[in-house]
C-alpha cells in the first residue's frame, strides 16, 4: 500500500468516528452530504455561544415592553432570567411603582416658609420626617350630655344662689292696720274635750298668710262707711262712737258688713282653719297664750251686757297674745270668719289631713270664733265654734281681716 492509500484510509476512519460522536440538535438542519469529498470536522464538542448584543434599531423601538413588576421597598430585585452583558451596567432609573387600588397617596410635603425649593417642587437637602399631628379632641356624640358650664366659685363650699327673701314678720295693710305673719304648715285642729262640732281632732295644713294684729276699730270702719256711703252700724249716726271710741273694736256689724270692709281694704275674711292656726299655733294649745286658764290680764270676758264697761280698746292685753303676735283672739268680741257652718264638717278629715279647707260650699249660717266679753272661759277656747246669721248685727260680734303674702318683685 502506498502512502496515498494509507492517508485515504485514515481519513475515512476519522470521519466515521466524528459522525458517531457528534450530537444532532433538534433545531439544526442536517445538510445533505455532497458528492464531493467531505471536509473533516474537528473532533471537539459543541460550545454554546451567547447571543451578541446588537445595537437598537427603529424596529426594536416599536416593540412592546413587558410590564414592570412593582417591588416592595427593601425587597431584592427579581431576576429576569437573562444575563447582563459583560462590561455594561443598566443606567435606566427604576420606575416609580404604581398605586394599587385602595392604597392611599403619600402626603405631599409642603416646603417650609422661606426654604429652598427644587424644580420638582420638593425641598432640597435631606428629607425630614413628617411631623406627627397632635390628636384632635373627639367631638361629643349627640347622645352625650355636655357638662354644665361652671358657675361662680362657691364660697365655703356652698353653691352660690339667689338669696331667698323671707316675708316680713309684720306689715301694714292698705287700711293702715298692722298685720302679723302666720307661716305655712300643719297644726292640730279641733278638740275631743269640747262640743260635738269640734270633733274629731285632725291635722290641717294652711299656706302662709297675714292676719290683722287687732280687731277692726271704730275709727277704721268709719272711713269705710264714708268712702262707700253705706249705712253705718248702730251708734255711728251721732259721730260719737267713731270719734270718741275710735280705738275700740267695731261691733254691730253683720257678716256682709265685715266682708265688704275687708274687700275695700284689699283683704278678705280669714278662713276658719286660718283663724284657729293663728290662735293655737303648732303646739295644740287650748288658748292663744297657752294652756293657762284665762284671767283679766289675758282677755276681756265674764262681763254683763249693759254694764258700764263692755269692750276694751285694742292692744291693752299683751299677756293674751298668740304665738304669732295677734291680740284679742279670745274675749272682747266674737269674730266673723269666711266659712259656712256645718256641725259635722270635721268628719270629712278624720282619715286624711286637710289642706287649706274652705268649709262647706253652702249653708245658712256663718262661723263665729273667739268668745266675747259676756262669755265664760269655756267659750274662749281656741277650738270653740259658734254660728250666726250673716245678715244679723249683734253687739258682741266684730271681725278682723286676712290676706295672702304679697308677691315679691
Amino acid at each position: 500500500m502506498d502512502i496515498r492509500s494509507t492517508i485515504t484510509t485514515f481519513m475515512v476512519m476519522m470521519m466515521g468516528l466524528s459522525c458517531a460522536a457528534a450530537p444532532v440538535w433538534a433545531d439544526e438542519t442536517v445538510a445533505p452530504k455532497s458528492e464531493s469529498t467531505p471536509t473533516p470536522a474537528p473532533a471537539t464538542p459543541p460550545v454554546s455561544v451567547p447571543n451578541p448584543i446588537l445595537p437598537k434599531s427603529h424596529a426594536q423601538d416599536a416593540e412592546t415592553k413587558p410590564p414592570v413588576k412593582t417591588q416592595a421597598p427593601g425587597a431584592p430585585a427579581e431576576s429576569t432570567g437573562k444575563e447582563a452583558a459583560p462590561g455594561k451596567t443598566e443606567s435606566a432609573p427604576p420606575s416609580k411603582p404604581k398605586l394599587q387600588e385602595g392604597d392611599q397617596k403619600p402626603p405631599v410635603k409642603v416646603p417650609a416658609a422661606g426654604g429652598p425649593v427644587d424644580n420638582a417642587g420638593k425641598e432640597s437637602g435631606p428629607i425630614k420626617p413628617d411631623a406627627v399631628p397632635s390628636p384632635s379632641k373627639p367631638k361629643a356624640q349627640e347622645s352625650e350630655i355636655k357638662p354644665a358650664a361652671k358657675g361662680p366659685h362657691p364660697a365655703n363650699g356652698v353653691a352660690a344662689s339667689k338669696p331667698v327673701v323671707q316675708p316680713s314678720a309684720e306689715i301694714t295693710g292698705k287700711d293702715g292696720a298692722p298685720m302679723v305673719l302666720v307661716p305655712a304648715g300643719e297644726f292640730t285642729m279641733g278638740s275631743d274635750k269640747g262640743d260635738d262640732d269640734e270633733a274629731p281632732v285632725h291635722r290641717v295644713y294652711v299656706d302662709t298668710f297675714y292676719l290683722d294684729k287687732f280687731e277692726v276699730t271704730n275709727g277704721r270702719f268709719a272711713k269705710f262707711v264714708e268712702a262707700i256711703q253705706s249705712e253705718p252700724p248702730w251708734g255711728f249716726s251721732d259721730k260719737d262712737t267713731p270719734v270718741t271710741h275710735a280705738d275700740r273694736p267695731v261691733r254691730w256689724v253683720s257678716w256682709m258688713d265685715a266682708m265688704g270692709y275687708c274687700l275695700w281694704a284689699g283683704k278678705r275674711l280669714p278662713t276658719e282653719a286660718e283663724w284657729e292656726k293663728a290662735a293655737r299655733g303648732t303646739d295644740g294649745r287650748v288658748y292663744p297664750w297657752g294652756n293657762e286658764a284665762p284671767t283679766p290680764a289675758h282677755a276681756v270676758f265674764g262681763l254683763k251686757e249693759g254694764g258700764g264697761e263692755t269692750v276694751s280698746p285694742i292692744g291693752n292685753r299683751d299677756k293674751g297674745r298668740s304665738a304669732y303676735g295677734a291680740h284679742d283672739l279670745a274675749g272682747n268680741l266674737y269674730e266673723w270668719v269666711m266659712d259656712w257652718y256645718a256641725e259635722d264638717f270635721y268628719t270629712n278629715f278624720a282619715k286624711s289631713p286637710a289642706i287649706n279647707p274652705r268649709g262647706p260650699i253652702e249653708g245658712t249660717a256663718k262661723v263665729q270664733r273667739g268668745g266675747s266679753y259676756i262669755n265664760n272661759p269655756y267659750r274662749l277656747r281656741s277650738s270653740f265654734r259658734t254660728k250666726g246669721d250673716p245678715t244679723e248685727q249683734d253687739p258682741n260680734v266684730g271681725f278682723r281681716c286676712a290676706q295672702e303674702v304679697p308677691k315679691l318683685p
